[in-house]
């Protein structure tokens, strides 16, 4: 299983591109209100935002790649190494869009990579 530990990373690093694009996309397009006459001009503005479809671009894309790894490994096994997508938007974000990263925050990120550690270990 441990050889299909890049598979799953590449699945991991497009959810969290995705996750980053969309951000940049809605950075672009500011806070709104959701109501009946914002929603013709927002649905415009977020379907037509370069970062916004990039970021569902590598939704599909990481999809796909799921499909594959799931195919070939135990949920199990890949599921929770999905969790490594949480400390790549963290860290990103902090260099990205200077989102704070609290002491608390590096504390859950360690046990996360502990976490993912003992996963890739326990592979048969």
């Amino acid at each position: 299983m441990n050889r299909y530990i890049p598979l799953i990373l590449a699945g991991v690093l497009l959810n969290a591109a995705a996750q980053l694009a969309l951000k940049k996309g809605m950075i672009q397009i500011g806070y709104f209100q959701f109501s009946m006459e914002n929603i013709i001009p927002v649905t415009c503005r977020v379907a037509l935002n370069p970062f916004v479809i990039a970021g569902l671009a590598c939704y599909v894309v990481s999809v796909v790649v799921w499909l594959m790894v799931l195919s070939r490994v135990e949920v199990s096994f890949a599921y929770p190494i999905l969790s490594v997508g949480y400390i790549v938007t963290a860290v990103a974000g902090r260099y990205l869009f200077d989102e704070a990263l609290t002491p608390i925050r590096w504390v859950g990120i360690i046990v996360i990579c502990i976490g993912v550690y003992l996963i890739t270990r326990s592979a048969a």
